[in-house]
């Protein structure tokens, strides 16, 4: 069967599936396959595909139409131009996660010295590795409390050549940096999906990336009210917090932050126009604001 028969009936299965985008995504699964840059697959549509390329193809769609995600199946995805691998202990990083990235990085350039940064719940690594390779001078923390994913960051680290400047500690939260550190940025991803919420997402994500890394309790504001109480103790003078939002739950999110007693810089929005970056700092604790109490 020709490459292109290949395609065409594929994505006719995985459209009937309802995965988005079936066409690109047989395609993409084609080229890992091939070992061959997806555009090549244009240039070779009349090639005939082995019987041991086929069935190996057809066990890959068929995973594809039981909606396991692509990355999860590929075993790796670009972020900031960096190839991270992944697999079912981590979440897929999204490129909104990638503004919040670029933003980290920029402030770490700008900084003097050697500066140093704290991401908590790194998953795949993807935030830290990022951070190491645009800010070569920066020395990184990256917490998690799972150990299979922080395995994974730790070889993401040393295929991306910068496992000399991050650093992987595991534990909860503030708990797994080291007592005696204190950096000129923490940042964070963490879980924002209101509990609820977790069984009306697609399924690629409902049915395959961890939900630790989703949940972020009732109202999805669990880990921001502890990030809001704990970040300002482990911050140097000058230091500021980055913190991916949830669009839905942003209003509430900057109040939890300036409710405890940070001085909220900025928020800013993704390429979609939604809010998606916090960035604050320690606010004088002379007056309390007239914040109310959000349990």
């Amino acid at each position: 069967m020709r490459i292109l028969d290949v395609i065409q009936r594929s994505a006719d299965f995985l459209g009937r599936k309802g995965v988005a985008s079936p066409r690109l995504q047989v395609e993409l699964l084609l080229a890992h396959l091939l070992r061959m840059p997806r555009l090549q697959l244009y240039m070779s549509f009349e090639r005939a595909l082995t019987t041991t390329e086929l069935d190996a193809l057809r066990a890959l769609v068929q995973r594809r139409g039981q909606r396991e995600p692509l990355q999860y199946i590929v075993g790796s995805t670009s972020f900031c131009g960096l190839e991270i691998a992944l697999n079912r202990n981590v979440l897929i990083p999204r490129p909104e996660t990638e503004l919040l990235a670029e933003r980290a990085w920029t402030f770490l350039q700008k900084a003097a010295g050697v500066p140093s940064a704290l991401e908590i719940g790194t998953g795949s690594g993807c935030l830290a590795i990022a951070l190491a390779h645009h800010a070569p001078r920066a020395k990184i923390c990256a917490t998690d409390f799972f150990g299979p994913a922080l395995e994974l960051a730790r070889r993401n680290a040393e295929t991306n050549q910068v496992s000399d400047r991050v650093q992987f500690c595991q534990g909860d939260l503030f708990g797994a940096a080291p007592p005696d550190a204190r950096f000129d940025l923490v940042l964070s991803n963490p879980p924002y999906i209101p509990t609820a919420r977790l069984d009306t997402l697609e399924a690629e994500v409902r049915d395959h990336e961890p939900r630790r890394a989703l949940d972020g309790g009732a109202d999805g504001q669990d880990f921001y009210r502890r990030m809001a109480a704990e970040a300002g103790a482990w911050l140097r003078p000058a230091g500021c917090i980055m913190i991916e939002l949830d669009d839905e739950g942003a209003p509430a999110t900057r109040e939890i932050f300036q409710c405890e007693k940070w001085r909220i810089e900025g928020v800013e929005k993704d390429y979609r126009g939604q809010e998606r970056i916090l960035i604050a700092r320690p606010a004088d604790t002379s007056h309390d604001g007239g914040c109310r109490t959000i349990s």
